[in-house]
């Protein structure tokens, strides 16, 4: 079959289950099977794919078709510029957590050798999109998860800062307490999604991506509540606490902040609230 036929009914597949963007999803998983980039596929629109290619794009499309989402069939994400590694153990890096490494190279650009903890790693994707813009820094990463871990090693040692990040197995800071004020920058995408919202998720976010990386107790306030008095004690005078936070959030979560100085909010391309910081007396 020809390659532009290939994807005419792929897209037509797609329409049908409204997937997101079915042309680009079917251009996108086409990619991933030939292994070309996609001005490839417009420059050859009569290549003849073989029974194998056919056979594995067809596969490929069902699976995005029942809902699974398109980056853990592909297997990659892109973030901050980075090629990331993603797997179902690993919530999908989203555009919105830039905000939060934007916020964070702001606060941190006058530090000559600054500290830093990413909480909840996941992917990685905040420690690495750090690490890629501040070469003197000292980065930590931790989560709960042992397989999330081990997706954000494998891209750190890919992206070449397998030496610059330090990974960690932990709920988030308990195993940090006793090193006393270390850090310059705490920095989080908790789960903050709560349980009485899960209806309000789109079907292929609840029944695919992780659960513990999701949800965070019945108000989605759970791991902000145990996270901002753990960061007090592990932050530098001065120091910083930067966490992204959910729709309707801000306000719960400045209450949460009341002791803390220069409590504000960063706004996404939305208007949205996205971005909270504050700082360590």
């Amino acid at each position: 079959m020809r390659l532009d036929l290939a994807i005419k009914q792929a897209t037509e597949r797609l329409e049908v289950s409204a997937r997101g963007d079915a042309r680009l999803d079917a251009e996108t998983l086409l990619m991933h099977v030939l292994g070309h980039d996609r001005a490839y596929l417009y420059a050859h629109p009569d290549f003849e794919l073989s029974c194998r290619e056919l056979s594995g794009y067809r596969e490929l499309v069902e699976r995005r078709t029942s809902g699974e989402p398109l980056q853990y069939i592909t297997g990659h994400q892109e973030f901050w510029g980075l090629d990331l590694l993603v797997t179902p153990a690993v919530l999908i890096p989203r555009p919105e957590t830039e905000h939060s490494v934007e916020a964070a190279l702001e606060l941190l650009r006058n530090i000559e050798f600054p500290r830093v903890i990413d909480v909840g790693t996941g992917s990685g994707c905040i420690a690495l999109a750090l690490a890629s813009e501040l070469p003197t820094a000292k980065i930590d990463a931790v989560d709960l998860s042992a397989a999330a871990l081990e997706v954000a090693h494998d891209n750190a040692q890919r992206l070449g800062f397998g030496n610059r990040i330090k990974f960690a197995q932990g709920d988030l800071l308990g195993n940090y307490l006793d090193l006393g004020s270390t850090y310059d920058m705490v920095i989080s995408n908790p789960p903050y999604v709560g349980e009485s919202e899960a209806d309000k998720l789109q079907v292929e976010v609840r029944q695919h991506e992780p659960h513990c990386a999701l949800f965070g107790g019945q108000e989605g306030l759970d791991v902000y509540r145990r996270l901002i008095p753990q960061a007090r004690e592990i932050l530098k005078p001065g120091g910083w606490l930067v966490m992204e936070i959910g729709f309707s959030q801000e306000q719960a979560i400045h209450q949460l902040l009341n002791e803390w100085r220069n409590v504000h909010s960063v706004p996404d391309l939305r208007g949205i609230p996205r971005v909270v910081i504050a700082r360590a007396g």
